[in-house]
């Protein structure tokens, strides 16, 4: 049987997501429309939307013994997510407080990672033998910088192709560029990670290739409604964005592409199907309102790419 598992190693924290018709002003209290208690994280929102669109899924993290934490534990069981190296914290897990602007759909967020940050890379080595036997690997920046590093050189070593996604955006030490097979960074990564701003396509192709010097493999740059830039050494590609529906909300539309694109690598799609896929689960997903909630399902995602096949397949 083809090896179509997807390990990814990263955070949890639970969403508190409050909807207002403006983003408030510092010191301003603004009444809100809607409040949203669910799960998040970039590594379990890239966890949930591997697995509905297809992938086997294990995903290494830390929860605390709380309720925050038992809404994860629910969310793996009905997603059917391999858990047995999400460790347990006695600290407390980690929230995210997302305000969403409900006329246009963007958020500003901020995230207090709790028991995922506490991941430690003695407790990856405990599963250096499942991120051998994976597919692909899955990482971001919401975890300490040698864990992160750490899951990518196991992974690395076992010629695990590896995916990471540089978000939240910071600066990395030059030893984790070469063991990046994908780095998707997206316009404000892009520019924090090269010192470029990234304002159209020439100026992504321009950060692009400056990651490729450092030695990252393939540079997939996220951009939002114009879709995504493939870059490597032989090849550079402007993907459209698919258009699903109205917008709705965008908060996750990230983890929804990398979910996406982790799950097409590991059934063998080259790096352009891969990336028209996960334009796909990126586009459905901001038609919804939430993160992990919005990521869709393979039927869904298959429905989009035979009803658009010149943009989606």
């Amino acid at each position: 049987m083809a090896n179509h598992r997807v390990t990814v190693m990263g955070s949890y924290v639970a969403d508190l997501a409050f909807r207002i018709d403006r983003l408030p002003a510092w010191g301003e209290t603004r009444m809100g429309q809607s409040f949203h208690l669910g799960p998040g994280g970039k590594g379990s929102n890239q966890a949930v939307a591997a697995a509905r669109a297809g992938a086997t899924v294990a995903f290494i993290s830390k929860l605390g013994p709380d309720p925050f934490g038992e809404i994860a534990r629910t969310l793996y069981r009905e997603e059917k997510i391999d858990t047995q190296f999400v460790f347990a914290s006695p600290n407390p897990t980690g929230a995210a407080a997302i305000l969403i602007d409900a006329a246009q759909g963007e958020n500003a967020i901020v995230v207090v990672p709790g028991a995922c940050f506490e991941l430690i890379p003695a407790e990856v080595d405990q599963a250096a033998t499942l991120i051998a036997a994976s597919a692909i690997f899955v990482t971001q920046l919401e975890l300490p910088l040698p864990t992160v590093e750490h899951g990518l050189r196991i992974a690395h070593s076992h010629h695990v192709p590896t995916i990471l996604n540089p978000a939240p955006a910071t600066k990395l030490p030059d030893s984790i560029y070469p063991l990046c097979d994908y780095l998707t960074p997206n316009e404000t990564e892009a520019a924090t990670l090269t010192g470029i701003p990234v304002t159209d396509l020439a100026s992504a192709e321009q950060a692009a290739t400056a990651l490729l010097t450092r030695g990252v493999r393939n540079v997939i740059l996220t951009l939002g409604a114009q879709g995504a830039l493939i870059k490597n050494q032989t090849l550079t590609r402007h993907i459209p964005a698919v258009i699903a529906g109205p917008v709705v909300e965008t908060t996750g539309a990230g983890d929804a592409f990398n979910g996406g694109l982790a799950t097409a690598l590991a059934e063998g799609m080259d790096i352009i199907e891969s990336t028209k896929f996960a334009c796909v689960v990126a586009g459905i997903s901001v038609t919804r309102p939430g993160t992990a909630p919005s990521m869709p399902h393979r039927h869904e995602i298959d429905a989009i790419r035979i009803a658009q096949p010149g943009k989606a397949q």
